[in-house]
């Protein structure tokens, strides 16, 4: 009779079931996320989170206690230096679980679970609040917007400025260059004169 056992038991005998657990948590422990099924995650949930638990009094006793559920001296070391100083101010709850949809072979249920604290991407410090009023905030913008303005035709007008400035000096090398044309001419045409 299974009067009272109310863990799941995964369709394997307790040895299997007992070294499949911990080879999971040290994966966990070593990459942070693993990928598996929803019900082997739940079952390594409750496996895992009384382990990190134990990790935050880092003495002999409670690393040897993890060691014989972990049986690997790397993923204890991991644990108790990596691991245990990071959820140190979390009272539990230090795994999550997210769905990501059906296997294809046999359509069992798939998820992420990983370690809280070691997410980069969502979940981090919250975003201080900040009071705002509906007085005074259309004017700062319109003066930002207004400086920008101001900004933008300081830069065109000492452009067009600049352009000015060389066309002009364009026409005038222009101009002279053609007067010095016609003195020649003229001059030349003088001499054709005397010769005559």
């Amino acid at each position: 009779m299974r009067h009272g056992k109310k863990f799941n038991h995964l369709g394997r005998k307790k040895a299997h079931r007992e070294a499949m657990l911990s080879n999971m948590a040290c994966s966990l422990i070593e990459h942070k996320r693993i990928n598996t099924t929803v019900a082997k995650a739940k079952a390594l949930r409750q496996y895992v989170e009384p382990l990190i638990t134990k990790s935050k009094a880092d003495s002999t006793h409670s690393r040897r206690v993890c060691f014989s559920y972990l049986k690997d001296k790397y993923a204890v070391t991991e644990l108790f230096r990596e691991v245990a100083p990071k959820v140190s101010d979390r009272n539990g709850g230090y795994t999550r679980i997210i769905k990501t949809g059906y296997r294809l072979g046999d359509a069992a249920q798939m998820c992420m679970i990983e370690l809280v604290d070691f997410n980069d991407i969502y979940g981090g410090k919250e975003k201080k609040k900040t009071r705002r009023s509906r007085r005074g905030g259309a004017k700062k913008v319109t003066s930002a917007v207004g400086d920008a303005v101001d900004t933008t035709e300081e830069v065109a007008t000492d452009a067009v400025d600049t352009a000015k400035e060389e066309a002009a000096d364009k026409v005038n090398d222009a101009a002279n260059s053609a007067k010095e044309e016609s003195t020649d001419a003229t001059e030349s045409k003088g001499d054709d004169k005397k010769d005559a």
